[in-house]
C-alpha cells in the first residue's frame, strides 16, 4: 500500500522520481526489434519493471532474461542471464548472474556479469569468465568481443588452445 500527499511544491511526477517505484510493470515480455524490416534481436523475459521515471531511466528484468541477436546471415547468438538492466539513455544492457552467451558455432562464454552495447553490438566484462569452443577452453578475467565472437580480446587468461602445425 502506498500513501502520499501532495502540497503546492510536490506533485505525483516528482514523487515518483524520488521514490524507487516503477512507472509500470509487465509480465511475459516478448519484444522483437527490427532494422529495415529485418529482425535484429528478440528479447524474452517473465517480468519487466519500467523505471523511466528515474533520474537515469532504465528497464529492469529481475527474473531472467533471454536475448537472441541475429547477424547479417541470420545466424543467432543467444544470451541468457538471471537479471538485467537496460539503460534508456545509453545503449548498454547490464546482464548479471549465470550469464551464458552461445553463438551458432557453439562457442560459449560463461560469466557472472557482462555488458552488451547494442549500438556497437559489443560484449565486454572485467569479471571472471570461461570461454569454450571446439579448440579452446579458456579461463580468465576480462573479455571483450563482437556479438559473433569473431573479434575477441581475452585478458588475464589461462587454459588451453589447440594450434595447427
Amino acid at each position: 500500500m502506498l500513501f502520499f500527499s501532495c502540497n503546492g511544491e510536490k506533485d505525483l511526477t516528482s514523487f515518483l522520481r524520488t521514490a524507487d517505484i516503477p512507472v509500470s510493470s509487465a509480465l511475459e515480455i516478448n519484444t522483437v526489434h527490427t532494422d529495415s524490416g529485418i529482425v535484429s534481436s528478440i528479447l524474452n523475459s517473465p517480468k519487466m519493471l519500467n523505471f523511466t521515471n528515474a533520474n537515469f531511466p532504465y528497464f529492469e528484468f529481475p527474473t531472467n532474461i533471454e536475448v537472441i541477436l541475429f547477424d547479417e546471415n541470420n545466424n543467432q547468438t543467444k544470451i541468457i542471464a538471471d537479471y538485467a538492466i537496460s539503460y534508456s539513455n545509453s545503449d548498454l544492457i547490464d546482464l548479471r548472474g549465470n550469464v551464458i552467451v552461445s553463438t551458432h558455432l557453439m562457442d560459449t562464454l560463461i560469466s557472472d556479469q557482462l555488458y552488451y552495447d547494442r549500438a556497437e553490438e559489443w560484449l565486454f566484462t572485467n569479471f571472471d569468465f570461461r570461454y569454450v569452443s571446439s579448440d579452446k577452453d579458456i579461463y580468465g578475467k576480462g573479455f571483450d568481443s563482437d556479438k559473433s565472437f569473431d573479434k575477441i580480446k581475452f585478458l588475464k587468461v589461462n587454459g588451453y588452445v589447440s594450434l595447427e602445425d
